[in-house]
């Protein structure tokens, strides 16, 4: 597991520190989680991007967001996000 070091705001630290009371977590394990989460869905937000430029299949941005294709479709429609295209149409079929 690598390490990281980085300088943060006052104002962060303070909401950092709350969140370490209010989720009863050492620092440590507060950074990892807060990470993650904001990894997680930096993925989700490159995936749709990608899907409505027509850069990646459905399955594709499913795969690029770690999640199941039907709740990557379930999220796309949230989002207003249109991925049906003639180019990826049968493979996205298939798919499902």
């Amino acid at each position: 597991m690598g390490t990281i070091s980085s300088r943060i705001p006052d104002e962060l630290e303070e909401d950092l520190q709350s969140y370490i009371e209010e989720e009863n977590l050492d620092k440590s394990t507060a950074v990892r989680k807060l990470l993650t989460e904001g990894l997680y869905d930096w993925r989700k937000e490159k995936a749709l991007e990608k899907l409505e430029a027509g850069e990646t299949t459905l399955s594709g941005a499913a795969a690029m967001a770690e999640m199941s294709v039907w709740d990557f479709t379930s999220l796309a429609k949230d989002r207003n996000v249109t991925w049906v295209s003639d180019e990826h149409l049968e493979s996205d079929l298939d798919d499902l």
